[in-house]
């Protein structure tokens, strides 16, 4: 292993010559069979990491930098969900094709690991690598049936409660809530406040969302914006599904990040950054320049309690053995079930509990216009009473190029790309739901349902004239006489789902994982959650091989000092079997 161990620039040097990637080393076979001497394995690495999201290359940064020889295996391209997507065909005259990917990319201010990871990445003339391509939306707009409300960051930083009362009033008055509905809200976002962790894991991790603000007892509009609203848009999952640890803990984050955005004082306790974050070009030529291996890995073989080697296989059917020190499984959830077959959860149980998680999907389409909006929204937009549970982002409004001049056939002025989060609900022009519907249909739907939401009161931003093209992401995939399916799911923290979460190191000894789905502080399916599954991989690695370097640091979210005692009498009355002090109608505490 000492003869393949470089430093993290040689490293970075090595991946832009190999692979021309950011920060990961991709081996190709014909530099894997260089480095294997004589041994008939065709690749021999310190660590094998199976999967190049953002997971795999996060701790095959980690690791690189600490002087550990890492080789990833990418079927596809890096950077996974991430990823750009170029429409192939579109570029004329010198100019690239049109930009698309699989969903628009949202850095949120609570988000630390990853751009911890974007200031180490190198970038010429940025001061702080990748990190500088990040830019500050202004506003956020909620778009309801009844209206729309902008959102700016303007809390009081020394009143927390007050802070999260406006914000949620805001919102509940242009959801037409009625406002003793909206206050009682605000009591149930409260008590979650003043949880202790041991209520949060053990109480509110096994309630659903819906259960815990008790919508069923209220009126429609309570119901549509505080019930599934607000879990559709951000975890692509039903009120009555979601777990309420996670959509609690988003929920305080997001309001934290919008009062770090507006006070000094806050930014700095917090280590947040503006609430609404997003890079100035598509995210390959950003933050991740991608490379294709070509190869997914089928099957694990376990001897004597550890992984003894991996077998990977092309499209063509070529296969490929590697033999590591350690390895790592970075593929989502639904990959990561198949490969862990029998062999492997006879030596690490707790890998069988995946097939108790659940995924959703959450896709993206983009549609390329001629021209702007006359008033684009300075940041991203939640459709909260869409068919669909559409949010959207105008792209050409952050993005700094000449898309004209730099995409497509010389007439993009815009990109306003679009996230579904609801495949399963009818739409409003077909009353179709979109796994039922064309890709034409899909397009159609969204852009309907789009304009309807921003073309209120007066004001028309959009019209079928400015469209140009579109671009569904391809992980949607359509089939005679069957609904369409996503190749690309995403993973739904379910009520009670934690327990089925492993940790980054598995009972395997040399056996880790950095993906989506481990136990981590962010609790969510994000680029930030698998970050820091990646730096928990690299630090399980550097503690199973007595290494001496420092492990990685681990970002975690934030809440106001403030509430410290409360937690603490609430920690007490938890033990004691007792409910929260401030829930006026107690939840019942599970056995």
């Amino acid at each position: 292993m000492a003869d393949e161990r470089f430093s993290r620039r040689a490293f970075l040097r090595g991946a832009a010559v190999v692979g021309g990637g950011v920060y990961a080393s991709l081996a190709a076979p014909r530099l894997a069979r260089a480095v294997s001497g004589s041994d008939p394995t065709d690749v021999r690495t310190g660590v094998a990491v199976l999967g190049g999201g953002v997971g795999g290359l996060t701790v095959a940064h980690e690791l690189a930098e600490r002087g550990f020889a890492v080789t990833v295996f990418e079927p596809k391209a890096l950077g996974g969900k991430a990823r750009s997507i170029p429409v192939p065909g579109t570029g004329t005259g010198g100019r690239r094709d049109l930009p698309g990917e699989h969903g628009f990319r949202f850095f949120p201010g609570f988000y630390k690991n990853v751009p911890d990871t974007m200031r180490r990445i190198p970038v010429a003339g940025n001061a702080n690598g990748v990190f500088d391509h990040l830019v500050d939306a202004r506003q956020e707009l909620l778009v309801f049936d009844a209206g729309q409300a902008y959102v700016f960051p303007t809390f009081d930083e020394r009143g927390f409660t007050e802070g999260m009362r406006s914000l949620i009033t805001a919102v509940g008055i242009a959801g037409q809530v009625p406002p003793n509905e909206i206050e009682y809200f605000v009591r149930r976002m409260l008590v979650f406040q003043t949880s202790s962790d041991a209520r949060r894991v053990g109480q509110w991790e096994k309630v659903p969302w819906w259960d815990f603000v008790n919508a069923e007892h209220f009126s429609r509009e309570y119901q549509r914006v505080f019930g599934n609203g607000l879990t559709k848009d951000l975890v692509a999952a039903k009120g009555t599904k979601a777990s309420t640890r996670t959509i609690g803990l988003m929920a305080l984050a997001f309001i934290y990040a919008g009062m770090s955005q507006a006070s000094p004082q806050v930014r700095q306790q917090s280590g947040y950054g503006a609430a609404d974050r997003l890079l100035d070009a598509p995210t390959n030529e950003a933050w991740i320049d991608p490379w294709v291996t070509g190869y997914s890995a089928r099957t694990l073989d376990v001897a004597g309690g550890l992984v003894a080697g991996v077998t990977l296989v092309d499209d063509a059917g070529a296969q490929l053995r590697v033999v590591a020190d350690h390895y790592v499984g970075a593929m989502p959830v639904e990959r990561a079930r198949v490969l862990f077959d029998d062999a492997v959860r006879a030596a690490a149980p707790e890998l069988a509990r995946l097939d108790a998680l659940e995924y959703d999907y959450m896709n993206g389409i983009q549609f390329f216009l001629n021209r702007m909006p006359p008033h684009p929204v300075q940041g991203h937009v939640a459709y909260l009473e869409s068919a669909w549970s559409l949010t959207s982002i105008d792209q050409g409004v952050f993005w700094k190029a000449d898309l004209a001049a730099t995409y497509g056939d010389g007439q993009l002025k815009d990109i306003l790309s679009v996230d579904i989060s609801d495949f399963f609900s009818p739409g409003i022009l077909y009353g179709k739901a979109a796994v039922d519907c064309t890709p034409e249909q899909i397009a159609a739907e969204c852009w309907a349902q789009v304009t309807q939401g921003l073309n209120t009161q007066g004001d028309v931003e959009l019209t079928d004239d400015m469209l140009i093209d579109w671009f569904l992401d391809p992980a949607v995939v359509f089939a005679p006489a069957s609904q369409a399916t996503s190749t690309e799911p995403l993973l739904i923290n379910t009520a009670g789902a934690l327990a089925n979460r492993p940790d980054a190191a598995t009972t395997i000894p040399n056996l880790f994982l950095a993906a989506d789905y481990v136990r981590c502080d962010i609790d969510l399916a994000t680029m930030e959650g698998a970050n820091e599954a990646g730096r928990q991989a690299a630090n399980a690695i550097l503690e199973h091989s007595g290494s001496t370097a420092p492990h990685a640091s681990l970002g975690t979210l934030w809440e106001p000092p403030q509430f410290d005692s409360a937690k603490q009498v609430d920690e007490r009355l938890y033990g004691a079997g007792q409910p929260n002090a401030l829930d006026a109608v107690p939840s019942p505490v599970p056995a």
